[in-house]
């Protein structure tokens, strides 16, 4: 009942939003030639104050909004906006979000004593505030919200071989936890020094430190897959963080930045604000080659993240590189995501995790796939009582799946799609999960419809 009463709120601000927004110039159909600037014109090689206001990036004047990527974080100038916007004379709204209502399968051939099934509506919304401050300045301003507790439970959705939180004092295994209420809340301001150069800082309570690609949620080449990865805590799990300082400068087509910030992750009580500590550290070194790529590589010490492991710290290194082709005239493009990740906790324990994901958009239709490797220990899969403490498990997972619009309302897509999963586990584990689990699921996804200005 909860869950339904979740879903009808959420679906009834997604509609006020989008009525709000119907009258904007922003929606699924390309300006006309007469607007105020011609929307064809490539606004990568424009000069920056010539475009218009607020079309730049979260955090540089002198990049395109296509850059943005979760956090601080950078993806291809290429990459599709899915998005709504309101512009004013120095400044710009931008409303961001998606909304799965599914129905979840993690057991389609038998029962296994580990699966298991549901209706959900996993969902994530955001809004973004950009203003110029002078002539070179850029002030930054973004929240992010979920409503998972209320559309998917207290202890998450099903997912199979997913682990890395807790839950009433135990160990969160095979479902994926619902996201904080407050997913991010965060400020930034970037001088511009020269078009080449920025220098910027940013603070977020919640916010996301320097470490990994863009969050999964926040990857165009996972935008239509529900469930997050089995990676997940080796690669982008610091994406709500209870107290985030990051600095950092743009240097052409290269970034660094560092970051200080609170190791711990949220706890099970998604409505609160967790206490901000600062005992962790990150940095990470961005390069964009050109506007189809988006290339990483990061290192972060985290000091006790895990509440039932307190006394653990862990060591995480990422590298990935992400890929969008240039959309074209009918909204057909293709994208995809390669992202390494390692958790070192010391002693030579060391777990790897590697993730390629790809989204082939035609017009109407998209087909997608995942394909997942990823370490994952006896305590992990809380697994002690039967297998040694440093036991390793290796995971395979390949999910494929594909949605089609059915319809827009306004400048929001109603879009129809089916997932399955093919999950592949070690034979030590097979009479927990059987020889191939199979998971699948339906869902009507609900997403701002693609903004077709060129970037």
């Amino acid at each position: 009942m909860k869950n339904f009463i979740g879903i009808v709120f959420m679906l009834a601000t997604l509609q006020v939003t989008a009525q709000h927004q119907h009258n904007m110039n922003m929606t699924d159909t390309v300006p006309a030639k007469d607007s105020m600037m011609d929307m064809n014109m490539d606004m990568g090689d424009m000069d920056r104050d010539m475009q218009m206001p607020g079309m730049n990036h979260a955090y540089s004047l002198s990049l395109p909004m296509s850059r943005n990527g979760s956090g601080t974080s950078w993806s291809p100038d290429n990459t599709p906006m899915y998005m709504m916007m309101k512009h004013g004379k120095k400044d710009m709204w931008m409303f961001h979000g998606s909304i799965w209502l599914r129905y979840n399968n993690q057991e389609l051939l038998k029962k296994a004593l580990r699966s298991d099934a549901q209706f959900d509506a996993p969902n994530w919304f955001m809004v973004m505030y950009n203003r110029q401050v002078g002539k070179n300045g850029l002030l930054n301003v973004t929240g992010m919200f979920s409503f998972d507790a209320l559309t998917v439970g207290k202890s998450g959705y099903p997912l199979l071989f997913q682990s890395g939180e807790s839950f009433e004092g135990k160990t969160l295994v095979d479902r994926q936890h619902p996201h904080d209420l407050f997913a991010a809340l965060s400020v930034g301001y970037t001088q511009r020094l020269s078009k080449k150069v920025d220098v910027f800082g940013y603070f977020g309570y919640p916010g996301e430190p320097a470490i990994s690609a863009p969050t999964f949620m926040h990857r165009i080449s996972a935008m239509n897959d529900p469930d997050a990865p089995l990676s997940h805590h080796w690669q982008d799990a610091t994406h709500i963080t209870f107290g985030v300082a990051t600095i950092g400068v743009r240097v052409d087509k290269f970034k660094l930045e560092v970051s200080d910030f609170t190791g711990r992750e949220p706890d099970e009580h998604r409505y609160n604000f967790d206490p901000m500590r600062f005992d962790s550290y990150s940095y990470r070194l961005s390069y964009n080659p050109n506007k189809s790529w988006a290339l990483q590589f990061s290192q972060a010490y985290l000091h006790s993240p895990e509440l039932l492991h307190p006394e653990e710290n862990i060591w995480r290194y990422t590298a990935s590189a992400l890929y969008a082709s240039p959309v074209d005239a009918k909204g057909k493009y293709f994208t995809s995501a390669f992202v390494w990740g390692m958790n070192d906790i010391g002693k030579n324990d060391r777990e790897h995790s590697l993730l390629l994901e790809g989204t082939q958009q035609f017009t109407k239709q998209a087909v997608y796939g995942r394909y997942e490797f990823v370490q994952k220990s006896s305590e992990e899969l809380a697994l002690e009582e039967a297998f040694d403490h440093d036991k390793i498990f290796n995971i395979h997972k390949l999910t494929i799946g594909t949605n089609r619009k059915l319809f827009a309302a306004g400048p929001v897509d109603f879009l129809l799609g089916a997932q399955l999963s093919v999950n592949l586990p070690p034979p030590s584990l097979q009479s927990l999960y059987r020889n191939i689990p199979l998971a699948g699921q339906v869902y009507l996804q609900i997403r701002p419809s693609l903004n077709k200005m060129k970037m």
